[in-house]
């Protein structure tokens, strides 16, 4: 399916090919789709994705990026071509990692930032409720998060500053299990976060959008010019976009609220996810289609933003949080303010 200039191949099996200047889609003998090449800004694959050594020459070589997805949405690669941005930025960018202080202080806003989005999204389900025992729990939960985050100015390391954010985690997803319908828990309920393979439905689910939202901030960091290998919260590993990880923290709790509404709503059943032979859990291929379509609906909502004062798609919203970082790393600002919302 093609959305906002961005293709994305949920099919199992399928194989994308070169066709002179179209990207065509073909599911054994049968070609399901062909996309002009002008079309496309990014091609993203789920799973077993068969694709032609000219086709990948040809989007490297039109600066369409190419990102390879495993079947559960956790990312595995990305080819692009010529490494593009600000070499002045990037210097600067590996001087402020350096720079203990401003490490430090650069993780403990994004930090900020994802658990306010994180009580929110539990003050907004406790408000919701219609059990006044679930709406107690959540209501508890919400107030620690409040006292997680009374407790980052004091933390004089990134170790003490992870372990607030850990506690908070544990808290925060053991709440999230009464934020579903009470007959839905026995089928979406989670023990926690569990991810490399997710062992629920739940994890299955956070996991596959929590990729796509980690694809999209990798994108507006090279869009911003910064690298997105080089981080502040996550340390540095080879092949780990970082960076990236450290600004999808405040969008987390988005990608929880659609999970939450695809679940609730009844979009996605016990039966959109295969049980696999020990303890995995895999998101079937028509239901993949279901979350990505819907997530890019939810990226179309408007929202206001706290520093812009006006309204940005949130789709937009990480392009415009990756350029606020990047003038935070070359000194133009004092700050780094996360994206929260009310």
């Amino acid at each position: 399916m093609q959305l906002l200039n961005t293709l994305y191949v949920t099919l199992p099996d399928s194989r994308l090919r070169l066709d002179n200047d179209t990207l065509r889609v073909e599911v054994g003998e049968e070609t399901r789709l062909r996309i002009p090449l002008h079309h496309l800004q990014a091609v993203v694959c789920f799973g077993h994705v068969g694709l032609s050594a000219p086709l990948m020459h040809r989007l490297a070589e039109d600066g369409v990026a190419l990102v390879l997805l495993d079947a559960n949405g956790r990312f595995k690669a990305r080819l692009e071509g010529a490494v593009t941005g600000n070499v002045l930025l990037r210097q600067a960018q590996h001087r402020a990692v350096d720079n203990a202080g401003f490490t430090l202080e650069l993780a403990r806003a994004l930090v900020a930032g994802k658990l306010k989005n994180q009580r929110q999204v539990l003050l907004r389900g406790a408000r919701e409720t219609k059990q006044a025992d679930d709406e107690a729990k959540v209501t508890r939960a919400a107030q620690d998060l409040a006292a997680s985050l009374r407790a980052l100015p004091a933390a004089a390391s990134l170790d003490t500053l992870r372990g607030i954010e850990g506690e908070a985690a544990r808290t925060y997803f053991a709440a999230l299990n009464l934020l579903v319908r009470s007959n839905l828990r026995g089928l979406f309920s989670m023990d926690g976060r569990s991810r490399r393979p997710p062992r629920d439905r739940m994890n299955a689910l956070l996991s596959f959008l929590y990729s796509m939202w980690t694809n999209d901030c990798r994108s507006a960091c090279e869009a911003a010019g910064l690298d997105p290998q080089l981080g502040f919260l996550h340390a540095v590993r080879p092949g780990r976009a970082a960076l990236a990880l450290d600004l999808v923290e405040e969008f987390r709790p988005w990608a929880d609220r659609l999970a939450l509404s695809l679940i609730n709503r009844g979009q996605l059943g016990a039966d959109d996810f295969e049980l696999r032979e020990g303890g995995a859990v895999l998101l079937q291929g028509d239901a993949r289609k279901t979350v990505v379509v819907a997530y890019q609906e939810r990226k179309q909502d408007a929202l206001t933003h706290p520093l812009l004062a006006e309204a940005v798609p949130l789709g937009v919203v990480p392009l415009v949080q990756a350029r606020l970082l990047a003038r935070h790393v070359r000194g133009e600002a004092e700050g780094y303010l996360p994206f929260v919302v009310r």
